[in-house]
């Protein structure tokens, strides 16, 4: 089951596919006018009894309620406003671990996983623009990852208990500006220019993936396939990341973990291909969809 955060007509509604996405079923319509006030509302406040039933509704190909045509909406990303800065992890498959230890000045392989925050004021969607603000920084790159959202508030949470408190999964790319990540001693600015974090182009909920999560992640440039990968590659997993970083943290629902992402990023190429205004950058993870931006 797939839940989308959606504009129709200057209105943002949020709604879940049919199971063949051609259609949008809008979610306080189903739940007979029960409204969310945003994805994170919905994650935090809606019942195990009403995700059942939407899952069972985005399998019925008969249903006559409100819906709208998909090539009618415009898809948003999923979390527009974080209820806090998201979670990163860096480094986190070793053909990446390797081509930053040659590319980032004073890099040190770490031996503990790899934990900084990306601010983000509001996250962009599919189809939405990379503001590339080159006049700060010409060395733009994309790092494709898997997302992880939280569902429900933890902390110390174990090992065996992870996937109890994940909501689902989604597409992040990870904007990055390369020189100002290399001018500082930490990633933070770098990594948080506004427009700099895109999510979606949906929410896959948890039930739709075996855990532990095997998927792949591709990235592309105008066409071209710069990253392609698998989290089985993961040097931590997801139930190692949240076990660890929930213990003395609390997490709380919506809250984002992008993953990170594996080798492949322009800073790395040679010759590097940084971004440049006009690009199409497409993030992929089949099993979600796939994350389109253009560099502006």
């Amino acid at each position: 089951m797939k839940f989308v955060n959606f504009k129709i007509e200057n209105e943002e509604k949020l709604g879940i596919f049919n199971k063949d996405e051609s259609k949008v079923i809008e979610i306080s319509s189903a739940l007979k006018g029960k409204n969310f006030s945003s994805m994170v509302d919905l994650i935090e406040n809606i019942t195990k009894p009403e995700i059942e039933f939407l899952s069972k509704l985005s399998d019925n190909t008969t249903y006559d309620g409100i819906q709208y045509d998909t090539t009618k909406v415009k898809l948003q990303s999923p979390i527009k406003r974080p209820i806090h800065d998201i979670i990163c992890v860096g480094v986190n498959y070793s053909d990446h671990l390797k081509e930053t230890n040659d590319n980032l000045n004073n890099f040190n392989a770490p031996t503990n996983t790899v934990y900084f925050a990306k601010r983000a004021i509001e996250i962009i969607g599919p189809g939405d623009p990379i503001k590339s603000r080159m006049e700060l920084d010409n060395e733009l790159d994309y790092e494709v990852e898997l997302a992880v959202i939280i569902g429900k508030k933890g902390n110390d949470i174990p090992i065996e208990q992870v996937e109890e408190y994940i909501f689902g999964y989604s597409v992040f790319n990870d904007i990055s500006a390369r020189k100002l990540q290399k001018s500082h001693n930490q990633w933070y600015r770098g990594k948080s220019l506004d427009t700099f974090s895109s999510l979606g182009p949906v929410i896959l909920y948890k039930a739709s993936l075996p855990f532990p999560v095997e998927v792949d992640v591709k990235t592309t440039v105008n066409n071209e396939l710069r990253q392609s990968s698998n989290t089985k590659m993961f040097i931590a997993d997801i139930a190692k990341i949240i076990s660890e970083v929930s213990s003395g943290m609390t997490l709380e629902p919506g809250d984002i973990i992008a993953t990170g992402t594996p080798s492949g990023v322009a800073m790395a190429m040679r010759p590097q291909k940084f971004l440049k205004v006009g690009d199409t950058v497409t993030c992929e993870i089949p099993e979600i969809g796939k994350l389109t931006n253009i560099v502006k």
